[in-house]
């Protein structure tokens, strides 16, 4: 990322406020668009705690400061024309005010990395067109009780993997457990994003 230097932004352009795009750091997800004034930027970057300029209110307003969803600055750096900001943040909880994690997309979906999204999209669709051949139809055609012995196998070989401190075998074996729990999760109407929630609910009441 550029060096973020405040006397070097274009504050001229937009009638002395920037544009900031807001990206989670953990997983790149685009969280939400705000607007920066000098004075809201040069608060974030004192305290940690993104700060943007409310347009309608012509005030400076930090993220949360109502809901305690705060935003926790990790870095900050211009585009190369100076005159849009990039904020990688952490979020104590849900961005948008309508309690999704992104205000771009109200599916709670949103709130798992891309290739995860993705293959949660994938055994859906395989539940919901039982495929001949699919090892996930099948899986699920056995019934709860053989989904829920298989997740306990795959929780034992994974224990099994970590105790013997093998690296690669934990890591194949979390796949295998994280996948078998993905399933059992979606035959239930539930997803990962689900669990997700629940444990930034956890996170915010600590």
């Amino acid at each position: 990322m550029r060096p973020l230097d405040p006397e070097k932004l274009d504050w001229e352009k937009g009638g002395g406020l920037l544009p900031a795009v807001v990206q989670d750091a953990g997983d790149g997800t685009v969280l939400m668009l705000g607007y920066m004034s000098r004075q809201s930027l040069e608060r974030t970057l004192a305290d940690g705690l993104v700060t943007f300029h409310s347009r309608s209110r012509d005030s400076l307003w930090r993220k949360g400061e109502t809901s305690g969803n705060v935003l926790q600055l990790v870095d900050a750096a211009p585009d190369c024309d100076g005159d849009t900001l990039l904020i990688r943040a952490r979020p104590t909880g849900p961005t948008c005010h309508l309690g999704s994690r992104t205000c771009f997309d109200g599916d709670d979906a949103s709130a798992l990395p891309g290739f995860l999204g993705g293959l949660e999209e994938i055994i859906g669709q395989r539940l919901a067109a039982s495929p001949k051949g699919s090892y996930v139809a099948g899986l699920v055609a056995a019934g709860r009780q053989r989904m829920a012995q298989k997740v306990g196998e795959e929780g034992v070989e994974f224990a099994l993997a970590a105790v013997s401190e093998d690296p690669e075998a934990a890591v194949e074996e979390a796949a295998d457990l994280l996948f078998h729990l993905m399933v059992a999760l979606q035959a239930q109407g539930l997803s990962l994003s689900d669990v997700i929630a629940r444990l930034e609910k956890r996170h915010r009441t600590r």
